[in-house]
């Protein structure tokens, strides 16, 4: 995956000022989370993007049009890092933020940032057509799992891990279509007779888990649920020795800390982005409407006028 490059010129800003540092520190940490997208790294490539999105907000002016061209790249970044992540929900709220931006930068500028909506829309559609493919093969998961069940339930012990793979593949197809409950009641099912398996916790049960708890952090009201979680299955990644999985605890942990939605003066900036798309898409439509007005008028004078001429004719 190869993040979306939007020119941003640094040269307008002064030097040593605070909104250089500012935007320089969020570039910082963008490139990193590109780095770590081309290891495969995503979840701590999204904590990077998160990073870079909580120095962001602290830029003294949301008009600014450089800021906003970067706001633009981390939203194209989270979108693209949720679409890798099958997380189609999600990523379709961080492109809708994205074409509120888009949107208005492509006010200031539409030869520059019209390239860029294209791309945005093209992504739109991957999106469509990934949940639609995810839902057909979510109906085939359901069916495997049901027909799994029989089989444990009839003392195939070998079905055991047939069954555990198959309500993770299930989950994880729940989620990606934006059914965050039953994506954590199956991941729950996999999780119990994984461990009922194997007699204690293993790197698959800890995987399970940290994919588990990255839905619940979907779901605002279950992200403390989720932190007391990642918490709770840090000490077995630590005592199994698995790095890996325990950075990808720590970024998780990292980005329910954010929590950048809930920040005041982001809430504020794409409240007024919202404003701002909806005032231009209304002033957009009564002008449409006013022309439209504007062209029947004429139409109608000009059939009366020809109505005229025909009748003045007749008379002659």
């Amino acid at each position: 995956m190869t993040f979306v490059d939007i020119p941003i010129d640094l040269g307008k800003f002064e030097k040593k000022s605070n909104e250089l540092v500012i935007i320089n520190d969020a570039l910082a940490d963008r490139r990193l989370a590109e780095e770590l997208m081309a290891e495969d790294r995503s979840m701590d490539a999204l904590e990077r993007v998160v990073s870079a999105l909580r120095t962001l907000r602290e830029f003294p002016d949301f008009e600014n049009k450089e800021f906003k061209t970067l706001l633009a790249a981390l939203l194209f970044d989270l979108s693209e890092i949720y679409y890798h992540l099958k997380d189609y929900k999600q990523s379709e709220k961080e492109l809708d933020i994205l074409f509120k931006v888009l949107d208005s930068l492509m006010k200031e500028d539409a030869e520059k940032f019209g390239p860029y909506h294209i791309l945005a829309m093209e992504l739109s559609t991957r999106i469509l057509r990934s949940r639609k493919k995810a839902m057909d093969l979510l109906v085939k998961q359901q069916i495997n799992v049901s027909n799994l069940y029989e089989k444990v339930n009839s003392g195939v012990v070998a079905a055991t891990d047939k069954l555990v793979e198959s309500l993770r593949n299930a989950a994880q197809l729940l989620a990606s279509s934006g059914d965050y409950r039953a994506a954590l009641k199956f991941y729950a099912e996999a999780i119990k007779f994984s461990k009922k398996r194997t007699g204690r916790v293993t790197r698959k049960e800890i995987q399970m888990t940290i994919e588990m708890a990255e839905i619940m952090i979907r779901v605002r009201h279950m992200r403390p649920r989720a932190r007391r979680l990642l918490n709770a299955i840090l000490p077995h990644a630590i005592a199994l020795e698995t790095i890996e999985l325990e950075e990808d605890i720590l970024a998780l942990v990292e980005i329910i800390d954010a929590d950048i939605e809930q920040e005041p003066k982001w809430k504020a900036f794409i409240h007024k982005l919202t404003n701002a798309a909806k005032s231009r898409l209304k002033r957009k439509s009564d002008e449409e409407k006013n022309e439209n007005e504007d062209s029947e008028e004429k139409s109608d004078a000009s059939d009366n006028s020809d109505s005229t001429n025909s009748s003045d004719n007749s008379d002659k």
